[in-house]
C-alpha cells in the first residue's frame, strides 16, 4: 500500500506541475519523453491486470486493484504533452493526432473512461468482472493505436 500511495503522490505532483494551463515543457523532446514515460507506466500497470485476465499470470486481487488504480490515475497524464511541435523527434505518434485533435482527444477520453471501469471492476475482486473491463480498455487502446500510432 505504501508503494501505491507513493506512486499516486508522485503522479499527482506530476499532474499538478504539468496541467494544461501550466504546461511549459522546455523543449519538444521533454514533452515527448514525458508522454512516453506516462504511457509506459500506464501500460505496465494495465499489462499486469491484462496478464491476470488472460490467465498468463496468477490472479492476485490486491495486485490487480493496485495496478488498475495506478493505470487509471496515470491515464490522465500524457495528453498535455501532445502539444504543437511534439510531432517530430523520437515518437511513434502519427501526424493525424495534430490534424484531427478532436478525434484524438475523444479516444483519450474513452480510454480514460474504460480505465475507470477497470478500476471499479478491480475493486470487486471478481476476475470475470475484471476480464470484461480489460477488454474494454484493450479495445480503446487498439482503436487509438490503429488511428494515431505508427
Amino acid at each position: 500500500m505504501k508503494t501505491l500511495l507513493r506512486t499516486l503522490l508522485i503522479a499527482a505532483a506530476s499532474l499538478l506541475l504539468c496541467a494544461p494551463t501550466w504546461a511549459q515543457f522546455a523543449k519538444a523532446e521533454d514533452a515527448i519523453k514525458y508522454r512516453k514515460n506516462a504511457l509506459f507506466v500506464m501500460q505496465q500497470n494495465f499489462g499486469r491486470v491484462a496478464a491476470m485476465a488472460a490467465g498468463k499470470a496468477p490472479f492476485d486481487a490486491k495486485v490487480a486493484l493496485e495496478s488498475a488504480t495506478t493505470a487509471e490515475f496515470v491515464s490522465k497524464l500524457p495528453w498535455v504533452a501532445f502539444g504543437e511541435g511534439t510531432d517530430k523527434g523520437d515518437t511513434k505518434a502519427k501526424p493525424e493526432i495534430w490534424l484531427d485533435k478532436p478525434k484524438f482527444n475523444d479516444y483519450a477520453d474513452k480510454m480514460q473512461a474504460e480505465m475507470a471501469k477497470l478500476s471499479l471492476a478491480a475493486k470487486t475482486g471478481n476476475l470475470d468482472t475484471i476480464k470484461v473491463a480489460v477488454g474494454g480498455v484493450g479495445g480503446t487502446c487498439k482503436s487509438c493505436h490503429d488511428a494515431f500510432r505508427q
